[in-house]
């Protein structure tokens, strides 16, 4: 986009980006972020192990991850996508998650998920497909445009700028670990016990003897 237009190339992106999460929450598929929100909500309420909670984490997180690599990989690396004026807004947005420090990460990250978690909220919400979308649409918008990190999206911003030779999987490792963190604490913590602390059912009195 011309220089001019400033901020607005941000924001462009910004209401473009949610039509992924849509997709994968419409589609049934399994995204990271969102499972730390429900799965828990369903270990609070007694009805799932931890261990249960852990394992789905686990082999979401790989999958996620490999999908996103290979996006960047396939698609990014070698059919160009992410090169020449794409490449350098690429690594501009991977330079500056990697080099932010562990509690500046940690705290995008929580704000990043209680948004995109309260999007899941929504779309659990409505009855409808139109309802789902716009319920998803703009919470999700509003983190992008925050600037917050999400552990799924860096998963593929990241490795697209190692892939072109900007930055190495060291670099990456400390904040795929703060995102995640903080990932997990705004779903879980800030959606997920939230809402079951305010909504879970009354405990039934106990009936008087007669």
């Amino acid at each position: 986009l011309p220089a001019e237009w400033g901020s607005f190339g941000g924001l462009l992106g910004a209401a473009v980006f949610p039509v992924g999460i849509i997709m994968t929450v419409l589609a049934g598929g399994e995204l990271l972020t969102g499972n730390m929100m429900t799965l828990p909500v369903a270990w609070f309420a007694r009805r799932i192990s931890f261990m249960s909670v852990a394992r789905n984490w686990f082999w979401v997180t790989l999958a996620n991850f490999l999908g996103s690599v290979a996006v960047a990989w396939f698609f990014g690396h070698m059919l160009g996508m992410t090169e020449g004026d794409y490449l350098k807004k690429t690594v501009a947005i991977a330079s500056a998650k990697v080099h932010a420090d562990f509690l500046h990460a940690f705290i995008s990250g929580i704000g990043c998920n209680w948004l995109v978690c309260l999007a899941v909220w929504l779309a659990f919400a409505s009855k409808d497909v139109v309802g789902k979308i716009f319920g998803m649409w703009f919470p999700v918008m509003a983190f992008v445009a925050i600037g917050f990190q999400h552990v799924v999206a860096n998963m593929f911003i990241i490795p697209a700028a190692i892939f072109a030779g900007q930055m190495s999987w060291a670099e990456y490792f400390p904040n795929f670990i703060a995102v995640f963190s903080g990932n997990a604490v705004g779903g879980a913590v800030f959606v997920g016990l939230a809402y079951f602390l305010a909504f879970r059912p009354a405990a039934e009195p106990a009936s008087n003897p007669q």
